[in-house]
């Protein structure tokens, strides 16, 4: 009769923290309606954050549960400690919306909290199997809180569209698992890792293929190019708070996925995938960079901001090194800091009519609101890579990486797209400064929203004074994972 142990259940206490919290959650929602959406946003913020406390008391050694199904090590512990914090934030932002915007849904915090759930589990994933279980409860959770608000034709519009298309992408994760499967024998990662590892064992063609069809399911959660096409309307279409959830958290957890899915067991095949991610990296890169350029909603030039930053993350991957993982990571943290702030100014963003979205609209901006701008202006210097802000040395890290792998070429070209990308953000600073005042906003910032932009303002500012706690922590990180 198998036995449990406290040291086999310790490792998944923040999973079950916010697994009860969710169900606990989700009775309550039931017996008092939407009435108690605002109190459940907040119960379930102190639930992120009591699942955090418990995630950092766990110690930094790598522990495999479940049968080999679930591991809990330095790597997954870092990516839960960014989802933990993405979803809070994005919770947080989320408590004024809701009652200005006529949101008062109480499901919605539930299927927050069962989204980082499966994004918990996907990076502790240790088998193909655990894997798409924890992609899936993510996926089916964001499928209806991109829909949330049904009276809006957009918001129906982005979840149908999410769902078709995320269904499209998880057949594609699946038949690459079940070939993969089906030529190793296996779907656990570290047996895989033996295989090739230590038997020196030789790729077959439909492995290579599963793998691919494995990659493509993957780059669609990352929104990667060519798998990109639903994020700019989920990002528009979305509410607001839906859309900065959207790009930090499910981005964290994907990437790391990306990650522990494809270098820990496929080491040995670096010379089959590494051709793959490269196109994809630059694509998004490039795409990421031009395509932003022509677009008036703010929502759809983040989303493609969204992409471009993905492409430089997948850097990190193809080097396939601990450096490079370390440099992933470390752009994850800071991709997260300034992209909860930038949606923080957002949301800020409100006139008589309702919520602003149009670039337009943000003319004469620091005359208004000379606070707001500054700090909108703040966060778009650092997503452009400008010194000395953080977005700077999350590209830093990832470039000195890829040249030390010896990818010159894809480091030049990330650093080109990279001087591109930095028009459309300049654009939007030319705007608020320069142009004359279009009409002031009338929602005032709020303790939540000072909070926010006051955390993530100070983080993407000076970091650069004290960066070596974050590089130390993402060290050990992608030393778990590549030994």
């Amino acid at each position: 009769m198998q036995t449990f142990l406290y040291e086999d259940i310790f490792p998944l206490f923040p999973e079950l923290t916010v697994a009860a919290a969710a169900i606990v959650l989700l009775m309550v929602g039931v017996f008092r309606g939407d009435r108690s959406t605002r109190s459940l946003v907040w119960v379930a913020i102190l639930a992120l954050a009591g699942a955090l406390a418990i995630l950092v008391q766990e110690p930094e050694r790598s522990v495999i549960v479940l049968r080999g199904m679930f591991v809990a090590d330095p790597f997954a512990l870092f990516a839960k400690v960014l989802i933990l914090v993405g979803s809070g934030f994005a919770l947080v932002m989320s408590v004024a919306y809701i009652e200005r915007e006529a949101m008062d849904r109480f499901e919605y915090p539930i299927l927050i909290l069962f989204a980082t759930l499966g994004m918990m589990m996907m990076v502790s994933a240790n088998n193909l199997i655990s894997l798409y279980v924890g992609l899936e409860l993510q996926s089916l959770a964001l499928y209806v809180v991109a829909a949330l608000r049904r009276d809006s034709l957009r918001s129906t519009e982005a979840g149908l569209k999410y769902f078709v298309l995320g269904a499209l992408s998880s057949g594609l994760l699946l038949y690459g698992c079940s070939l993969i499967y089906g030529f190793t024998g296996t779907t656990s990662f570290d047996a895989l890792t033996d295989i090739f590892t230590k038997r020196g064992a030789q790729p077959s063609l439909g492995l290579l293929i599963g793998l691919i069809f494995l990659i493509a399911g993957l780059a669609f959660k990352v929104s990667a190019v060519p798998f990109h096409m639903w994020t700019p309307d989920v990002y528009e279409g979305a509410p607001t708070p839906v859309t900065a959830f959207f790009a930090v958290a499910p981005k964290v957890a994907a990437m790391a996925l990306f990650l522990r899915a494809i270098i820990a067991p496929f080491a040995e095949m670096t010379g089959q995938w590494q051709q793959v991610i490269v196109l994809i990296s630059v694509a998004s890169m490039l795409l990421g960079a031009f395509a932003a350029i022509h677009q008036t909603n703010i929502k759809r030039l983040m989303a493609y901001s969204s992409i471009g930053h993905m492409g430089y993350a997948l850097i990190g991957l193809v080097a396939g090194t601990p450096e490079g993982v370390r440099g992933v990571l470390v752009y994850l943290a800071i991709y997260v800091a300034m992209n909860v702030g930038t949606f923080a100014c957002i949301l800020c963003m409100r006139q008589k009519g309702g919520m602003v979205e149009s670039i337009a609209d943000l003319a004469g901006l620091s005359r208004n609101h000379p606070v707001r701008a500054a700090f909108f202006a703040l966060f778009l210097f650092s997503l452009a890579g400008i010194p000395p802000l953080a977005g700077f040395f999350a590209k830093f890290y990832i470039f000195v990486a890829a040249v030390n792998a010896g990818l010159y070429a894809l480091a030049i070209i990330g650093v080109l797209a990279s001087v591109v990308g930095a028009y459309y953000y300049l654009r939007i600073v030319k705007i608020m400064y320069f142009d004359a005042p279009a009409e002031p906003f009338v929602q005032p910032i709020g303790g939540e929203m000072t909070v926010v932009l006051g955390v993530t303002g100070a983080f993407t500012l000076f970091y650069v004074f004290y960066p070596a706690p974050l590089v130390a922590a993402a060290q050990t990180a992608a030393l778990a994972l590549l030994p």
